[in-house]
């Protein structure tokens, strides 16, 4: 198969999985993984893991590294501290400590394929430790649990795993050493290792600051890009010189950027390399999987299945238990961290390459690791009932957490609950107070509700999406529900249980901007104030009152545009710069001047039924500069010009209609 027609098989297989993912609303990474399953060798065989695409998807795993030292802060090392470098510390020290004297335990007992050594123990121990950041995040996020009390310490765990694999990708390598020359080649890579870190971080980061100002200031999005993708496979390049690994070298160039203001530019634009590149490692990653070997060795993989998911799963509990959680919040960590993850691919790919471990053991070891991945969804999906039906005190405490909302809001009515308590929430509940309306905030992160609620607002911990929780605050007598927060998924999930058991309350939702607003009115949203256009009034009246309008005619304008409820700005007039994947087929704003041979000229417009295509005519302009009442009988005339508003697929044929008739 030659280059081209392998690379747009890959690209094939990648979009399939993704699409048939976002479907299921599974992460993409399972998607990647199962087309790599299925054109691999061992399946359709439809492709071969050839070396040119395994060193593609090495650059996956720099970009993922890069990622990686990009997040990190050490002010939220410092906020995180104890989630961190206790929950997260023991987790991994202990998790490895348990495989490895587990896989020792085999090796002595059994022999044969288990007959490893301790490098290889130890080197698995912290494959195994680690568990998926982009599988169990995303869905955190999607389910609102971020800042949820299992959310925190869920990230905690996560932000460890990631630093822990900086040291493991020294330590690997240098395991791979003869064992007389083990405590030379250990020595030495660490040695190189604090020397290269030390330099790099205490010299480099003025040196990067100054450079990418220096770039910056050219003002070329292409020269700065190009700049990015130096520094970081310059830096991993660097790293492998010295005789560590790419990924090393990436995670201190993200470090190293995170320290500049650009960090944030420098996620935006690095993103795409980061996702198709990460794809395609997995990609390859699945293609090494023979699934052969799960009918002929089904109780092995089994076992490499059910072995770590219950060691992680029972181990995150006793420590979170011990560090002050409650039973049911360390069962639903451990339930979300119990999987294999992305950076346990990459350290097992990286045993594989120094002989660290043996064909017959890295495929059943490998098809465990997915089949963890694959059932981490749906064990996310029932962990409350899983915690419900396991622990009967996590019952008690989610009905005193209830019954504690109730005791507030009992002789509370008419009042707006409010679903988020940042800072969009507490000014809305400041406002309401001057105008002595009630309220009722919930909020999941305990420490703001906390200090809230010793300040003396009416705020109380909760999860707004859930049904009991607005039960409790009031719903059936409140007057209006508001959802402060972002998060599209969660919204839906507030205004379905609204809809469903108190139809007559109102619900303001806040959104970024207009992409979401068809589905949140579909959903029963009464209002939705997308953060986009209330910034665009904002600017369109300082501009206006800047160049000498007067201020009641501003504000006038302003309110016209809000009662309009946003039509006019629901759609916009679409750039180079707005072409993204996601606005493609979003409603936009589109002009289409008259041609002295258009087929519709001297025709009513009304005639044309354009609102029948799916598109509004939002105004016309004459010829001559003069703007057309739309309510007027207007007939059409040469170089008259029509504003529309519509998708582009109506639009395009909305045009073809006024040209050709």
């Amino acid at each position: 198969m030659s280059s081209l027609a392998l690379t747009l098989l890959y690209l094939l297989a990648a979009v399939l999985g993704v699409v048939a993912c976002r479907s299921l609303k599974l992460p993409p990474m399972l998607g990647y993984l199962t087309a790599g399953i299925l054109i691999g060798p061992h399946a359709l065989a439809l492709a071969q893991n050839s070396e040119s695409v395994r060193h593609l998807g090495e650059f996956g795993v720099v970009f993922l590294m890069f990622s990686i030292g990009l997040e990190f802060s050490l002010p939220k090392l410092r906020a995180m501290q104890r989630d961190v470098f206790g929950l997260g510390l023991l987790q991994v020290v202990l998790t490895m400590a348990a495989v490895c004297g587990g896989t020792l335990l085999l090796a002595q007992t059994l022999g044969g394929v288990w007959d490893v050594g301790w490098q290889t123990a130890l080197a698995l121990g912290g494959t195994l430790a680690m568990s998926s950041t982009a599988i169990v995040v995303k869905l955190m996020a999607e389910r609102a649990e971020i800042e949820s009390e299992h959310g925190r310490r869920i990230m905690g765990i996560l932000l460890f795993q990631d630093l822990a694999v900086v040291p493991l990708l020294v330590l690997i390598p240098a395991l791979a050493a003869a064992p007389e020359d083990l405590l030379p080649a250990l020595g030495w890579a660490s040695l190189k290792a604090v020397v290269l870190v030390t330099v790099l971080l205490t010299g480099g980061q003025g040196l990067m600051r100054w450079w990418l100002t220096l770039v910056a200031r050219r003002k070329s999005d292409e020269l700065f890009m190009l700049n990015l993708l130096l520094i970081t496979l310059g830096l991993a390049w660097l790293t492998e010189l010295a005789g560590l690994s790419l990924a090393l070298g990436a995670f201190i160039a993200g470090v190293l950027v995170s320290e500049t203001e650009y960090r944030h530019q420098v996620g935006t634009d690095i993103r795409p390399f980061h996702d198709v590149l990460l794809g395609l490692f997995f990609i390859t990653i699945g293609m090494m999987l023979d699934w052969h070997i799960l009918l002929e060795q089904w109780a092995l993989v089994l076992g490499l299945l059910a072995v770590p998911l219950l060691l992680k799963l029972g181990l995150i509990l006793l420590l979170a238990r011990g560090m002050g959680a409650t039973t049911g919040v360390g069962l639903r960590a451990g339930l979300y961290l119990a999987q294999a993850g992305e950076f346990g691919f990459v350290l097992l790919a990286l045993m594989q390459t120094h002989g660290l471990l043996r064909p017959a053991l890295m495929n059943p070891i490998l098809a465990a690791m997915v089949l963890s991945m694959l059932a981490t969804p749906f064990l996310i999906m029932y962990s409350n009932q899983i915690v419900m039906k396991l622990v009967a005190s996590d019952w008690l405490q989610q009905s005193i957490q209830m019954t504690h909302i109730a005791r507030k809001a009992i002789d509370t009515s008419k009042h707006v609950i409010i679903c988020g308590y940042g800072r969009c929430g507490q000014n809305l509940a400041r406002m309401l107070e001057q105008e002595g309306i009630p309220y009722m905030a919930l909020d999941l992160d305990p420490d703001r509700v906390r200090q809230a609620a010793a300040a003396g607002h009416s705020v109380v911990y909760g999860d707004a999406t859930r049904l009991q929780a607005l039960v409790a605050a009031g719903l059936v007598r409140a007057s209006a529900v508001a959802i402060t927060y972002l998060d599209v998924p969660s919204a839906l999930k507030v205004l379905a249980n609204t809809r469903s058991h108190a139809p007559q309350v109102p619900v303001v939702v806040r959104t970024q901007d207009d992409l979401h607003l068809d589905r949140l009115q579909a959903a029963g949203a009464t209002e939705i104030v997308p953060e986009a256009i209330e910034g665009s009034l904002m600017l369109a009246s300082h501009a206006l009152a800047l160049v000498g309008v007067p201020m009641r005619r501003v504000i006038r304008l302003v309110q016209d545009q809000r009662e309009a409820r946003y039509n006019l700005l629901r759609g916009y007039f679409h750039g180079a710069d707005d072409d993204r994947v996601q606005e493609r087929d979003q409603e936009r704003l589109s002009t289409i001047t008259l041609p002295p041979g258009a087929k519709t000229l001297g025709q009513p417009l009304e005639h044309l039924a354009l609102h029948a295509m799916g598109v509004r005519v939002v105004s016309l302009r004459h010829s001559n500069g003069r703007t057309a009442a739309l309510a007027d009988v207007l007939v059409l005339a040469a170089g008259d010009t029509l504003v529309l508003s519509g998708h582009p697929s109506a639009l395009l044929g909305a045009q073809d209609k006024l040209l050709r008739g």
